[in-house]
């Protein structure tokens, strides 16, 4: 397959459609570690798929596998259909970000974006049209006699995703591009892909650690552990339903709270089991996979946590943290255990450090997991 898409330094050329890329069976192995266990996974054409995991999951083995910089074992990546498993990284109608900027430091902004047109080939003339229409599309419209010593790393950035873009590719590639940016510039960057990803059309898969981006930015996010799919779902599904216990507890800020299965749910007409949380005094239905032992373990986010004040409640106030219209609350239960509760900050001002209140759930499905000892 070539990598030259036929309007390939032409300025004013309209990009291509994107691509669909799918990851059929994908395993790969680097001595006893496995890094790829069976990987399945389809990115739809036009879409942004953030593959979310904490190290050594098996999201950059995944990436480089795509791009043709590691070869799987075993299994298949087809884009469009095509296998382009064996086909060489230099033939892939892809583009690549990496995290440390990857500029030739030697040449300039211009030169770097231009340099894949460069070595296909592409007439000075086209070369330097496309740069400079590149350039501005990424917001450097004046930078490009500037070399990366003279850029700040946001910069930098914004020149190695011209020069991805330069020869029209079907899919973008992002290995975790903003970490090594400071906050401010890093959500500032994660609009402007963003905004250039849905503009272009452009197939993407973004690597990233971060819940933040991949919950912010992406159409679908797709959870790795240990080399295996967990779920892969559209951002609010993904955390208001998290398929596994461990996405549960990777994506967002979970609490764990003592619980005992108490068998079918009275009067729901669903014969799912429910769980009763002696802490918060309440039964709640479960969702998803029921462990065969009574003692459980019950999920729960910050924000399907109540607190009232209560001189006879359970819970004493530890903490409070602020965070502008929400306050999160860090409670103490006998025996120890600690609760985050997210408030609006209007009612957590009752609520000082010493404080005794009652705990509360919101009445919903919960996950649950057995008891460790």
């Amino acid at each position: 397959m070539s990598t030259t898409h036929p309007a390939a330094g032409k300025p004013g050329s309209a990009e291509p459609g994107g691509a669909r890329v799918e990851f059929r069976g994908l395993r790969r192995a680097f001595g006893s570690t496995v890094a790829l266990d069976g990987l399945d996974l389809t990115v739809e054409p036009g879409e942004l798929l953030a593959l979310l995991g904490p190290s050594g999951c098996g999201k950059t083995t995944a990436l480089r596998v795509v791009a043709g910089f590691e070869q799987p074992d075993s299994g298949e990546v087809l884009l469009d259909g095509q296998d382009i498993t064996r086909v060489p990284a230099n033939r892939r109608d892809a583009g690549m970000v990496f995290q440390s900027y990857s500029l030739f430091p030697n040449l300039s902004a211009r030169d770097n974006v231009a340099f894949g047109l460069r070595v296909r080939k592409v007439p000075a003339g086209h070369r330097h049209e496309r740069a400079a229409e590149l350039l501005d599309l990424v917001g450097l419209p004046d930078h490009g006699d500037r070399y990366p010593h003279q850029m700040s790393g946001g910069q930098q950035q914004r020149v190695a995703l011209a020069r991805a873009l330069a020869l029209r590719p079907r899919v973008l590639l992002l290995d975790e591009p903003l970490s090594a940016l400071d906050a401010k510039v890093r959500a500032t960057l994660r609009e402007e892909i963003r905004r250039l990803q849905l503009s272009l059309g452009i197939t993407t898969v973004f690597v990233t650690h971060d819940q933040e981006e991949a919950l912010s930015m992406a159409d679908r996010v797709a959870v790795l552990n240990a080399g295996r799919l967990e779920q892969c779902a559209a951002p609010a599904e993904l955390y208001e339903r998290p398929a596994t216990p461990f996405v549960a507890e990777f994506v967002g800020t979970m609490n764990r709270l003592p619980g005992r299965l108490t068998g079918t749910g009275a009067g729901s007409g669903s014969g799912a089991p429910e769980v009763e949380v002696p802490a918060a005094g309440v039964r709640l239905p479960v969702d998803g996979p029921v462990p065969a032992a009574s003692d459980v373990e019950v999920l729960v986010r910050p924000e399907n946590v109540t607190a009232a004040p209560d001189p006879e409640g359970g819970a004493v106030v530890v903490s409070a943290s602020f965070f502008g219209s929400v306050t999160r609350l860090h409670l103490e239960l006998p025996g120890g255990l600690r609760v985050k509760a997210d408030l609006p900050s209007r009612d957590a001002g009752a609520l000082a450090p010493g404080a005794r209140a009652a705990l509360g759930l919101a009445e919903r499905p919960v996950l649950v997991v057995a008891r460790t000892p």
